[in-house]
């Protein structure tokens, strides 16, 4: 017996294309859709977890700014303590400068030299005196500049001659003369090699009462 299919078996088939095809596509889709969404999920936590770190770099910004700001403030502190310490130690230093200043002028002086004046300006010393002659005065100047250890640049500013009369009779001719020294501070002599004790005063010479 023979069997004839009656039934459009090409649109049947056409109909299975069509539905597979929609099938595949669906799946696709969905697998597309949960990759997209794994993708999505993925970055949403990579911004996140920048995000919080982020937020903690700046929260420990803020923390080492507000640091930087002591160590800046400790810093200026350290710097005026240092200030005060160096002007008190300049203080001490500076206190026997008188008391070098004389001692250093008795050794100094020449004999037939007179100082009869010396006022000082900061570390500036303007002395005013009589000298036997120019050679005397020039003498000065060689020790103040060379022998001295608290005097220094000796300038003679002016030197003139006049007489002095010693008795009704005798009269003799001398030099009056100004000079500038400067004056070392106790801050800019060298360290002493020996130990003796920092700030002593050394022991005054007695001056002789000059020769005019």
């Amino acid at each position: 017996m023979i069997l004839v299919n009656l039934l459009p078996h090409r649109e049947a088939a056409r109909k299975r294309k069509r539905e597979l095809f929609f099938t595949a596509m669906g799946i696709a889709a969905l697998i597309g859709g949960l990759i997209c969404g794994a993708i999505y999920s993925w970055y949403q936590t990579q911004i996140s977890g920048q995000r919080d770190r982020n937020t903690l770099l700046k929260r420990e910004i803020t923390k080492l700014e507000g640091q930087i700001k002591d160590i800046a403030g400790l810093q200026a502190e350290i710097a005026a303590l240092r200030a005060r310490q160096n002007a008190v130690e300049d203080l001490q230093g500076n206190r026997n400068l008188p008391v070098y200043l004389l001692s250093e002028l008795v050794r100094q002086l020449p004999d037939g030299v007179y100082i009869t004046n010396m006022r000082q300006e900061n570390q500036t010393v303007l002395i005013t005196g009589v000298a036997q002659s120019n050679e005397r005065v020039s003498e000065l100047l060689r020790n103040l500049a060379n022998n001295s250890q608290w005097l220094t640049r000796p300038e003679l500013i002016e030197i003139t001659a006049s007489s002095v009369a010693l008795s009704a009779r005798d009269q003799r001719r001398v030099s009056n003369f100004s000079m500038r020294i400067g004056l070392r501070r106790a801050s800019d002599q060298p360290k002493p090699v020996s130990s003796a004790p920092a700030g002593a005063v050394p022991a005054a010479v007695p001056a002789s009462k000059p020769k005019i």
